[in-house]
């Protein structure tokens, strides 16, 4: 609802491609989720995690700031007011982000290892991809019949459902509290939490602007190498302490402190591989997130209604995405990772490459259909065995943090990517668009044979493994 329906929505009121691929950029905000991801392995929600544990006291809180950013979002929907559009798809992703981390941890927590995670990563991600595309299709079928606003109200009104189940869900064992109690008290602290973050974020919001504008940046101007730069200067700082990383001891600072331990253990366990892992990460699911941008505006711009691109979307996507992710989640568990990273990679190229034929031919009904069919399939195939990978990668010790490291920089140069994505398809058009995606995907195939020779040095947590 905050990139792909949201693309949409600002391409049929006519908005300018170019701002249409700066938007992308509101999807760097997970980039950063391992920035606020110890908070949620460590720290309580009022009152929610006093009965329903710590994993599903963040989920609660995050299902609420989700309905209330839609709600928003719906009430905007004209799209006049482009800075406020943003303000509040910025909210939608950061409580989306926030969902997530909650949800990795305890997924990684339930079964940490790779023969449960083939599996658990399958169920997972059909939840996932049956909700993106009950949004997307549902969002384009209202929107066809209604607008915009009531496309928005009828999905915030479907991600709010989780929110009484989870209510109704047992106690947590080690939870003492009542239920009614822990559900008021848990409401009006989430009321408090929303508010703040809302004020923080467009006061961060107003700054960057009034920045972006005595320098001089303008809608016309190509950010992405400055972006980018800034990105990549953690982790460029990480890069140079390795030697020092890797000499250090049990207890040390670094490795002991709540806010940089998870993120210094990844470095100690796999030392200068690391960046070799980080490497093949960033580029994996590069042509998924390029194609995900451009998609819904090539379509409309191909000619093809709002009814088509709700099917497509729903009735077509969802089977495709749910026998890719079945797929991906059966051979991660039965064959080497690195095999089926192989084949999900070249799967998740095809998908990008069959848009080129949509491009080219007349607009039916059936050329749409059968492209997204097969573009959702490679996706789902590709998801599915990149988070077992991920999840292997991670030390059991800190299941949200560095998964959230992990996943963010996996879509850091993705994202950075998406959001030039208009500049580059005036200057290459939308066949030229799909074929780089596809592409930069199959390239991360050249890293597989390194990365079979990587083991990450034994911890506490578990034993040695090749990744």
């Amino acid at each position: 609802m905050f990139n792909a329906v949201l693309t949409l929505r600002l391409a049929r009121h006519g908005i300018d491609i170019v701002l249409i691929g700066f938007f992308a950029w509101v999807a760097l905000l997970p980039t950063f989720k391992f920035l606020w991801a110890p908070i949620v392995d460590r720290l309580n929600v009022p009152g929610f995690s006093a009965f329903w544990g710590k994993r599903r006291g963040w989920i609660m809180l995050a299902q609420l700031g989700i309905f209330s950013s839609m709600v928003a979002m719906a009430f905007t929907a004209s799209d006049t007011n482009l800075p406020l559009v943003a303000l509040f798809a910025i909210l939608l992703a950061f409580w989306t982000t926030t969902l997530e981390v909650a949800a990795d941890g305890w997924r990684i927590e339930l079964a940490p290892s790779q023969e449960e995670q083939g599996p658990i990563v399958a169920a997972n991600l059909w939840g996932y991809r049956s909700a993106m595309v009950a949004a997307g299709s549902g969002a384009a079928l209202v929107a066809a019949r209604a607008d915009w606003m009531w496309a928005y109200l009828a999905i915030a009104v479907l991600a709010f459902l989780p929110f009484p189940i989870l209510a109704a869900m047992r106690r947590d064992p080690d939870a003492s509290a009542k239920r009614s109690g822990s559900l008021v008290k848990g409401i009006i602290a989430s009321v408090v939490i929303l508010l703040l973050s809302s004020i923080a974020t467009a006061i961060v919001g107003w700054l960057a602007l009034e920045v972006f504008s005595a320098a001089g940046i303008t809608s016309e101007s190509n950010v992405t190498p400055y972006v980018l730069v800034i990105c990549m200067l953690p982790f460029v700082g990480l890069a140079f302490a390795l030697p020092r990383i890797r000499k250090m001891g049990p207890d040390a600072p670094w490795r002991r402190s709540p806010a940089l331990g998870p993120y210094v253990d990844i470095f100690w366990r796999y030392g200068f591989a690391t960046l070799l892992v980080l490497g093949f990460v960033s580029l994996y699911r590069v042509g998924d997130v390029l194609a995900l941008t451009l998609s819904h505006p090539m379509w409309n711009a191909r000619g093809y209604s709002l009814d088509q691109i709700g099917i497509a979307d729903g009735a077509v996507a969802l089977p495709a995405s749910m026998v890719g992710v079945a797929i991906g989640g059966w051979i991660s568990a039965r064959w080497r990772l690195g095999w089926a990273l192989a084949l999900g990679a070249v799967v998740a190229a095809l998908g990008n490459w069959v848009y080129i034929w949509l491009w080219d031919s007349q607009a039916h009904g059936w050329i749409l259909y059968t492209c997204v069919a097969a573009d959702q399939f490679g996706n789902g195939l590709a998801g599915a065995v990149f988070v077992v990978y991920l999840s292997m990668l991670v030390n059991p010790r800190f299941p949200s943090a560095q998964y959230a490291f992990l996943s963010g920089f996996a879509f850091l140069l993705a994202r950075l990517l998406a959001g030039a994505s208009g500049t580059l398809q005036q200057q290459i058009g939308y066949d030229g668009f799909f074929m780089l995606s596809g592409a930069l995907s199959i390239m991360a195939v050249v890293f597989l044979p390194l990365l079979a020779k990587v083991v990450p040095r034994g911890t506490s947590a578990g034993p040695e493994r090749p990744v």
